[in-house]
């Protein structure tokens, strides 16, 4: 049985009687006990692109849509991102809305998250917006493949955690954030090559996806989970918890369903 009622935002929220007792009821986290909860947020077009074939920064949703986007970001300890994104959208990953910020202190929050970027080679350019505000603290994963001269600019900047590998380990990478960092919460803001490797290890809890109504096409238009043509290593079950349709949008939430393990 389905219901409908307008919601604050001039919207409507859609709710289903499984949905609702799904949302009331405390997510099992024992998977995710060293580790911080993450959630994932994204906007697609109808038929499931998150940008154009050039991977440009494009604007197809509205007003609501960029602030459910600073919304999620504000209930976060953290906002993690990879360098790829950030190079091309060139975004602070601050908080606008100074009521955002003061429901951060009340919560005990710092008035910022932490700003996270995650990048294998480590050629991240100092002049970034990003690093041009010092809002909250920057931290950097990567690896000793970033070169020296990135590593010198860099650390006027941010923390480093350089691992050995040829690729950042992004289970290791969250467990330092919980452990070191205190980080309970992350916000995963893209892009879709990085959302795709924490998805196929596990590491994503919940997803956050704005439907906006336009449809690009084109093969060589990355999806949800970026441009390869591989299925993922096992099919990930998600859950509706939440669904509301603001203007032409659609806001859906979804918990991303994991098997039990067993911690040694």
């Amino acid at each position: 049985m389905r219901s409908a009622k307008r919601n604050n935002a001039g919207g409507i929220s859609v709710s289903r009687s499984k949905l609702g007792r799904g949302a009331r009821r405390r997510p099992d986290r024992s998977h995710i006990s060293r580790r911080p909860f993450v959630a994932a947020t994204f906007a697609m077009t109808v038929d499931g692109k998150v940008t154009t074939r050039n991977f440009s920064p494009v604007d197809f949703t509205s007003r609501e849509d960029k602030l459910h986007l600073f919304r999620q970001r504000a209930l976060a300890d953290a906002v993690l991102v990879g360098h790829s994104t950030l190079k091309r959208d060139n975004v602070r990953l601050g908080l606008p809305q100074a009521d955002l910020r003061e429901a951060r202190i009340e919560r005990g929050q710092m008035p910022y998250p932490i700003r996270v970027i995650v990048s294998n080679e480590g050629k991240i350019d100092n002049r970034l917006n990003i690093f041009q505000s010092d809002i909250s603290p920057i931290i950097i994963f990567s690896t000793r493949r970033m070169p020296p001269q990135y590593r010198q600019a860099l650390r006027q900047k941010a923390t480093l955690h350089l691992s050995k590998a040829e690729h950042v380990d992004l289970a290791a990478m969250l467990r330092i954030l919980r452990e070191k960092y205190k980080v309970r919460t992350v916000a995963c803001e893209g892009g879709p090559t990085l959302f795709r490797a924490l998805l196929e290890r596990g590491l994503v809890d919940q997803l956050n996806l704005t439907v906006a109504p336009y449809m690009f096409g084109g093969a060589n238009a990355p999806t949800l989970t970026g441009l390869s043509k591989e299925f993922l290593s096992a099919s990930v079950h998600c859950g509706l918890i939440d669904m509301r349709v603001v203007g032409q949008e659609c806001f859906l939430t979804y918990r991303i369903k994991h098997p039990r393990r067993r911690w040694k």
